[in-house]
C-alpha cells in the first residue's frame, strides 16, 4: 500500500470539498477561481517541499490530480466548437441586415489583426532588450518527448502549408468534420460556416417571414441551450484551476524557471506594453481606459486562471453588453473572433519572441528590417484560426517558425515555464477582443454611452 500517495489524494479531495464549501457563501466565480488558484499554488509548493519535483510518489499523485485538471481542460475543449458556432450564428441572425455583417466583421478583425501586428513588434523589442537567444538551452528527455509529440500532432499538418494553402484551409469543405476539430484551422472554418448559415437565415426571413422567424427562434433556443452548457462547465473552473496549479507548481523545476526567468520577465513586460497599447487605442477614441479595465477585470481574472479564451466568451459578451454598452451582435462577433483570430498574446507576442530567439542560431540577423517586416506579416496572417484553449500559442509558433525557415525545437524547450506565461497571454487575448468590440461599437455609433460611463450601481439598475 502506497501510504504517501493515498494521503496526497485524500488531501486533494479535502481541498476540493473545502473550496466547494467556500463557494456556497455567495462569492462571484472570479473570486472562487482566485481562491482555487491560491490553494493550488500552496498545495503544490507543500508537495514539492516534501517530495521534490522528481519523486515517483509526486508523479503518481499528479496523475490522479490530472483526473480533475486535465478533465476540466477536456471539457473546455468539448465546448469550444459549439460555443464559437452558436455565438457567430446568433450574432449574424440578430443583425436582421446582412450588410451590417461586413462592417462589423471588417472593423473587428481589422482591430484584432492591427493589434497583433503591434504585438509582434513589441515581441521583437522585448526579446532584443533582454538579449534572449536560444543558445545554451539544453534539450532533455522531457523536452525531447514533448517535441516528438508536437511534431506528430501539429507540425506535419501546418509546417508544409504555403500562405495561399493556409488561406484556402480556412474555407470549410466539410463543416461536420470541422465541428469535430478534424483540421488545425477548424475553428476559423466553423466561424465562416456559421456566418454563411446566419446570412442564409436572414435571406429566408426576407423570402418567407413565417419560416424565417421559426429558424431565428430555433437559433435563439440553440444559443440559450449551449450557453447553459457553457455555464455548467464554467462552474467547475475553480476545481480545475486548483488541480492545474497544483500540478504546475508541484511538478515545476525551480532551476529551469530561474534559467528561463529572463523569458518570463520579458514576456510579461511585453504583455504589459500591449495592455498599455489597448489603453491608448481606447483613450484616443474617447473611451476612459481606467473605467474600461475596472469593468472588465472579472473577465480578465477568469481568462488568466482558466487559460482559455473560448471559455471566456460568455463572460466576455456579458461584460461588453452589460458594462461597456456594446450591442450584443458586435459583442458576440468580437468575443468569438477574438478567440480565433488575432490573439495578441498567443499568436502575436509569443511566436515572434521565439523566432527572434532562434534566428541568431541560424545565422540570421533578427534586427534586419526586411526580416522583421516579413516576420510581422507572417505572424499577423497566421494569427487567424489559433484555438482558444490553452496550447494555442504552440500552434501559432508551429505555423510561424517553419514559415520563417526556423526549427521548432525551442517550443519544446520552454515546456517548464509555458503555463506561467500562458495565463498572462490569455488575459491579453481576451482584453484584445473586448477592445475590438468596444472600438467597433464606438465607430459604428452603437455604444450605449450612459451604460459605458455608469458606475456599478447604475449598471445594476440598468439590468
Amino acid at each position: 500500500m502506497n501510504v504517501p500517495l493515498i494521503l496526497n489524494v485524500l488531501t486533494f479531495i479535502v481541498l476540493l470539498v473545502v473550496l466547494s464549501r467556500l463557494g456556497r457563501q455567495g462569492w462571484s466565480l472570479s473570486k472562487k477561481v482566485l481562491v482555487g488558484l491560491v490553494i493550488g499554488v500552496l498545495f503544490g509548493l507543500a508537495l514539492q517541499m516534501i517530495y521534490g519535483e522528481n519523486a515517483a510518489v509526486l508523479k503518481e499523485s499528479i496523475s490522479w490530480f490530472n483526473v480533475v485538471g486535465n478533465g476540466y481542460v477536456q471539457l473546455l475543449q468539448m465546448i469550444v466548437m459549439p460555443l464559437v458556432f452558436v455565438s457567430i450564428l446568433s450574432a449574424v441572425a440578430r443583425l436582421h441586415n446582412a450588410s451590417s455583417l461586413g462592417k462589423i466583421s471588417v472593423l473587428t478583425i481589422g482591430v484584432l489583426l492591427f493589434t497583433t501586428a503591434i504585438a509582434a513588434l513589441v515581441g521583437v523589442f522585448v526579446t532584443t532588450l533582454f538579449g534572449l537567444t536560444a543558445d545554451g538551452l539544453v534539450q532533455g528527455v522531457q523536452e525531447t518527448a514533448r517535441l516528438s509529440a508536437i511534431q506528430s500532432n501539429y507540425a506535419g499538418k501546418v509546417a508544409d502549408l504555403s500562405t495561399p494553402q493556409m488561406l484556402l484551409s480556412f474555407i470549410p469543405k466539410n463543416p461536420f468534420a470541422d465541428l469535430a476539430g478534424a483540421n488545425p484551422t477548424s475553428i476559423i472554418s466553423v466561424v465562416i460556416f456559421a456566418a454563411f448559415l446566419g446570412v442564409a437565415a436572414l435571406q429566408l426571413l426576407k423570402d418567407d417571414r413565417e419560416k424565417g422567424e421559426r429558424v431565428l427562434k430555433a437559433i435563439e433556443v440553440l444559443q440559450l441551450w449551449v450557453m447553459k452548457l457553457v455555464r455548467l462547465i464554467m462552474k467547475l473552473t475553480p476545481y480545475g484551476v486548483l488541480a492545474l496549479m497544483t500540478k504546475v507548481v508541484a511538478g515545476s523545476n525551480l532551476q529551469d524557471i530561474i534559467k528561463l526567468g529572463g523569458f518570463v520577465v520579458a514576456s510579461y513586460l511585453g504583455l504589459a506594453i500591449m495592455f498599455a497599447v489597448h489603453a491608448l487605442l481606447l483613450s484616443v477614441n474617447g473611451i476612459n481606459p481606467l473605467r474600461f479595465f475596472r469593468k472588465v477585470w472579472p473577465v480578465l481574472t477568469f481568462a488568466f486562471t482558466s487559460r482559455s479564451s473560448a471559455a471566456s466568451i460568455p463572460l466576455n459578451v456579458e461584460a461588453q453588453t452589460q458594462r461597456l454598452g456594446v450591442p450584443e451582435s458586435i459583442a458576440s462577433f468580437s468575443a468569438s473572433f477574438g478567440a480565433t483570430i488575432g490573439q495578441n498574446g498567443c499568436a502575436g507576442l509569443y511566436p515572434t519572441m521565439l523566432a527572434v530567439m532562434v534566428a541568431p542560431t541560424m545565422g540570421i540577423n533578427p534586427l534586419d528590417p526586411v526580416w522583421i517586416a516579413t516576420l510581422v506579416g507572417i505572424v499577423t496572417l497566421s494569427s487567424a484560426g489559433v484555438a482558444g484553449v490553452g496550447g494555442g500559442a504552440t500552434f501559432a509558433a508551429l505555423m510561424v517558425l517553419p514559415a520563417m525557415g526556423l526549427p521548432v525545437t525551442l517550443v519544446a524547450l520552454l515546456i517548464s515555464i509555458e503555463p506561467l506565461i500562458d495565463m498572462g497571454r490569455t488575459a491579453l487575448n481576451v482584453n484584445g477582443s473586448m477592445t475590438a468590440g468596444s472600438l467597433t461599437s464606438h465607430w459604428l455609433r452603437q455604444t450605449d454611452k450612459k451604460l459605458l460611463n455608469s458606475d456599478e450601481q447604475s449598471e445594476l439598475a440598468h439590468r
